[in-house]
């Protein structure tokens, strides 16, 4: 990536992966802004700019009060289609660049191919088909002078976020505490389902490296770790960080599908291809997930 200064504005600046991108560009010397509701402190030296998205006045007032050309945006909480119209109206014209993320829960979980291309079949509803519909406003947007890329990623893990990446421990605030304490951990389907968890670092890498890669206009990536592991063996490395020793029960996949149908994305193995990122001369993310496991773990600690 070049050393020049860029001006980066980052939707939601003061969430896990939003926090995170604008840390990581602080660092590299870009001039980073963020636009929130205000409810959270944000990095320190980011500059923020207060508005609900909900609310479109505030919005419009509160971008074109800069009176500032962005040289790239990245949206980490457009979840509606509402949303990608939004950064389509305000943003072409006022930015050289746009970064959707949106999810690998976009794709289908019926007769999945592994590693998933980015050409899979996607769903039509729920969490997952509102994220694809944000993307085909994009896709269907032409004429405009902003350039736009959308990124796919995986389960997302690092400092600043709870760990757990699996009904019954997702996110759970507990995880620690039920491990170190060697109490057993209730997986459903056992754990089994393959899982390659991306550090969140590695997106903000991907997201400033974009506007120095012509092939990622117009691009949808998927964002995923090198590490490809049964979902079980991301919380034998935590016990193992611990020093402890994990034990792991089985509770039935197609039960609590049954009864969390709108959970079928986590109960699915979720590996991907990752060769267009290469093809865009984008970074691959790298990060072991032992050692990122081990960092977040840490920093959980020390955030009690």
């Amino acid at each position: 990536m070049t050393d020049t200064s860029r001006s980066i504005l980052i939707i939601g600046g003061s969430g896990f992966l939003s926090g995170t991108i604008a840390t990581v560009a602080q660092t590299r010397g870009h001039r980073v802004w963020a636009l929130t509701r205000g409810q959270r402190p944000l990095p320190r030296g980011v500059t923020p700019l207060h508005a609900d998205r909900r609310d479109p006045a505030a919005w419009r007032r509160a971008v074109l009060g800069q009176d500032q050309h962005w040289d790239l945006v990245v949206d980490c909480i457009a979840y509606e289609p509402e949303d990608a119209r939004q950064d389509i109206e305000t943003f072409d014209g006022r930015a050289s660049h746009l970064v959707l993320i949106s999810t690998d829960f976009v794709y289908a979980t019926e007769n999945r191919t592994i590693p998933i291309s980015e050409d899979a079949a996607c769903v039509v509803s729920g969490y997952g088909g509102k994220k694809r519909q944000c993307e085909e406003l994009f896709a269907q947007h032409r004429g405009g002078t902003m350039s736009w890329t959308i990124l796919r990623p995986t389960h997302i893990y690092g400092p600043g976020s709870l760990l757990g990446c699996l009904p019954l421990h997702s996110r759970d605030a507990h995880l620690l505490e039920r491990i170190a304490g060697e109490a057993p951990l209730v997986l459903v389907g056992g754990g089994y389902f393959l899982q390659q968890p991306i550090f969140a670092r590695d997106i903000a890498e991907i997201c400033l490296a974009i506007p120095d890669a012509p092939g990622a206009a117009g691009g949808i990536f998927n964002v995923a770790g090198p590490d490809t592991v049964e979902s079980r063996h991301y919380y034998q490395i935590i016990a193992s960080v611990l020093g402890t020793e994990l034990t792991l029960l089985e509770t039935s996949a197609s039960e609590y599908l049954r009864a969390h149908p709108d959970h079928a994305p986590f109960l699915a193995h979720r590996v991907f291809d990752r060769s267009r990122l290469a093809e865009a001369n984008l970074p691959l993310p790298s990060t072991p997930l032992a050692d990122g496991l081990r960092e977040q773990v840490q920093w959980l600690l020390h955030a009690e």
